[in-house]
């Protein structure tokens, strides 16, 4: 009996059919959206990170742990524009200096966290006269907590570059995936545009 040949999934599916849907994850009445899927597939991925780059004009990608990593790195080869990726990371990841470490409190939609980044980090970032670009990427867009606190700490900060203050300006906000009843656009505008792939 010959060996069948099945078809890949994206002859079949686009990128909004690849997501997977958990309820009551991680709490009871939370819909957890999965978009490790986009893994999964060379050709949507592929696709994603291409799409990604054609919203993105901000020369540093500030990305927070762990999915924002995964989709920001590979914009580091396909689009020369991106100089520099700037972690935020949950506690306990990243190692520091004194005074270096800024602490985010977020609150999401189904609790409060902390996140941190670096100082250093954002010193490190290109920087044009005396501004330092930042687009946030991240993988969710849902009441928009999570990043709003990024970006309002980053803008807060004094950053000193070669002895000269410099500040952080956000140029946009990017998410794969944006859930519209939550309105978390509404709140992030305010700070800056958002641009969205896929809409739920």
């Amino acid at each position: 009996m010959g060996v069948v040949s099945l078809p890949r999934l994206t002859t079949f599916y686009t990128m909004k059919e690849a997501l997977k849907f958990y309820k009551d994850f991680p709490k009871e009445g939370i819909v957890f959206v999965d978009i490790i899927p986009f893994l999964q597939d060379k050709e949507i991925f592929t696709r994603l990170i291409g799409e990604i780059g054609n919203l993105l004009t901000a020369p540093n990608i500030a990305a927070p742990e762990a999915r924002g990593f995964l989709f920001s790195a590979p914009l580091m080869i396909s689009k020369p524009e991106v100089q520099s990726i700037i972690p935020i990371r949950k506690s306990g990841k990243l190692p520091y200096n004194e005074g270096d470490l800024c602490d985010v409190e977020i609150e999401k939609e189904y609790g409060s966290d902390h996140l941190f980044y670096r100082l250093s980090d954002i010193a490190a970032a290109h920087c044009e006269g005396d501004e330092i670009h930042i687009s946030i990427l991240d993988d969710l867009l849902a009441t928009g907590g999570t990043a709003e606190g990024i970006a309002r700490s980053m803008m807060e900060q004094k950053i000193l570059r070669d002895g000269k203050p410099v500040k952080v300006v956000i140029d946009e906000f990017i998410f794969l995936v944006e859930l519209d009843f939550l309105h978390g656009k509404e709140r992030l505008e305010q700070i800056a545009p958002v641009k969205s792939i896929i809409h739920l």
